[in-house]
This record gives structure tokens, C-alpha cells and sequence, in this order.
């Protein structure tokens, strides 16, 4: 194939609540699909959510009954099958890259899902490493969480958020031909655009990176929160292997927002740049890469 029309969504989860959340999911997903995207890709940890700004009560050397409470309430809205959501996107018959919290064993794991628009699973990409605090909630991916998957709309990669400050795992990703990379991320600065913008122009692939916008309103009334009512502001985005962007960035509002996607522009693109090929200094520099099977099962 050589085009594809891509959809990315600004929205988030309601957190701790399995149910409305899939139901957003849904209507999200309708969304895309009824504006013609083949592809749909949402932000990290839309299924499960992401628990901005707490501290599950620990410090060095000391935890709390509290905070133990309320990771208690975090773990009971990951999800432990992904049937349900691979129903969801047989639906609406579009592939589909969400983030999830996934439950497997005693362990948390922030999780991107590639789904084809039959419901299959195609791709199951596990964090490599949680960022500062994450690192207290959630587990660390393994081998099996670098690949690229070939799928009917190209080849696609998944970096989740600061993965992409990853230059080896980003360059491991270029050695396996991505061209759909996408970039669920909970991370709404302005400097992420430009990170987007890079990788596109290094990697010389399209860039789909979708970000949280989350209110208030997105959390319940105990949970510890400042007083801005915006908590995750956004800044979704599209760019094109030249840096240019064909959607977004996008601030302080929830969205959808569409993009196609010409790959043929991708032959010529490698004209002067391939970081993998004719632009790299093999006598120099080697990437050795661990290798296991993608993981391809439910959780565990």
C-alpha cells in the first residue's frame, strides 16, 4: 500500500473506571473510523490511565498504607485480557494503536497494542523503561518488545513516550524499516514536537504521536491533583519524513485529528539520509541488539 489516512486521538481515560473508559474507547474509535482512517492511534495508558502527580505515598526507604491503597486502586483498573478491546476494534474494522496498563501477574506494564481492523494482535510492545517514578508502578519490557510489525499499511513501530530519548531503541527500530512509528505519550511540552519532528527527519518515516489531554474531571474527586484544571494539556501530532508537520501539534483541547500519509515519498526521502545504510560508519559504530520473538499473546 501506498497511502494511508491516519487518525490520532486527544482524549483521555476516566481513571479508575474500567467501564466508561471503554466506552470511550469506542466513541473515540467510531470517530476515527467514520472519518475514514485506516489507522487510529491513541495516547499511552488510555486503557487503565495514567495517574499524574501521585506519589502512592512513597519515599526513600518508607511506603504508606495510603499509598498502597491506592496503587490497590490503580492495579483493579488494568486489564488482564485484551478481549475486550480487540472486540472493540474488530467493530470498527480499522487497525488500531492504544495504550494500555496491562495486569500481568503480580506486575504492572505500560503497554502499546498494534490491533488489525479484524481484531487480531498484531503487536505487543511493553515499555523498556519507566520514567523516574513510573519505575515504582510499573515493570520493565524485555527483548521481546523491539520489533516492527508488517502490516497491510506498512510497516509500523511503537516507541511509548520517553522510549523516544531512546537513540539505540529508536535506531533499532530504523534497522527494522519502520515507517508508521508511532508515539503514544502522556508527555505535553512544548519540546516534544520538536523530538517528533527529529525522529521523522532521522529515521526518515512518518511520526503519529498522540498525547493525552486530561481535566480534571478525568480523575475522581479524591484523587490528589493541583489546582490547574487541565492536567495533561495535549500536543498531538503528524510529521512527515521530512519534518513538516500534516497535523498538529495540538493544545488544550481534545481532538481528533486526520492526516494522510503518502509513502511513496519514502523512496526519495532516502536519497541523502539512511541512518541504517548508506549514512552510517558500520566500521565505527555497531548496534548489538538483543532479539526474541514479538510478543504476540494476551498478558503474562
Amino acid at each position: 500500500m501506498n497511502s494511508c489516512r491516519v487518525a490520532v486521538v486527544q482524549s483521555a481515560p476516566m481513571l479508575f473506571d474500567p467501564p466508561e473508559t471503554l466506552g470511550r474507547f469506542e466513541t473515540l474509535l467510531a470517530e476515527g473510523a467514520a472519518g475514514g482512517a485506516e489507522l487510529v492511534v491513541f495516547p499511552e495508558a488510555f486503557i487503565g490511565g495514567y495517574p499524574k502527580g501521585a506519589t502512592f505515598g512513597a519515599t526513600v526507604g518508607e511506603r504508606t498504607d495510603e499509598g498502597r491503597a491506592l496503587f490497590a486502586r490503580y492495579r483493579g483498573s488494568a486489564i488482564d485480557s485484551f478481549d475486550d478491546v480487540r472486540a472493540i476494534v474488530a467493530r470498527s474494522g480499522v487497525h488500531v494503536v492504544v495504550g494500555v496498563i496491562e495486569r500481568a501477574g503480580h506486575t504492572l506494564y505500560c503497554t502499546a497494542l498494534l490491533i488489525a481492523s479484524d481484531g487480531t494482535l498484531l503487536g505487543h510492545h511493553r515499555k523498556l523503561v519507566p520514567t523516574g517514578t513510573e519505575r515504582l508502578i510499573w515493570g520493565q519490557g524485555d527483548a521481546a518488545d523491539i520489533a516492527v510489525v508488517d502490516t497491510d499499511l506498512g510497516l509500523v513501530g511503537m516507541a511509548i513516550c520517553w522510549e523516544n530519548y531512546m537513540p539505540l531503541y529508536r535506531t533499532a527500530l530504523y534497522e527494522r524499516g519502520v515507517q508508521l512509528y508511532c508515539a503514544p505519550t502522556v508527555d505535553s511540552r512544548d519540546t516534544w514536537a520538536a523530538t517528533m519532528r527529529h525522529i521523522a527527519v532521522e529515521g526518515r518515516c512518518f511520526v503519529v504521536s498522540a498525547t493525552q489531554f486530561a481535566t480534571r474531571d478525568d480523575f475522581p474527586p479524591d484523587f490528589p491533583l493541583g489546582p490547574d484544571p487541565v492536567v495533561i494539556r495535549g500536543g498531538s501530532c503528524v510529521v512527515d519524513p521530512f519534518g513538516g508537520f500534516l497535523a498538529g501539534p495540538v493544545f488544550g483541547q481534545p481532538d481528533v485529528l486526520f492526516a494522510d500519509l503518502d509513502l511513496a515519498v519514502l523512496d526519495g526521502a532516502y536519497l541523502d539520509l539512511d541512518v541504517v545504510g548508506h549514512y552510517a560508519r558500520p566500521d565505527l559504530f555497531q548496534l548489538r541488539t538483543t532479539t526474541a520473538p514479538p510478543r504476540i499473546g494476551g498478558p503474562g
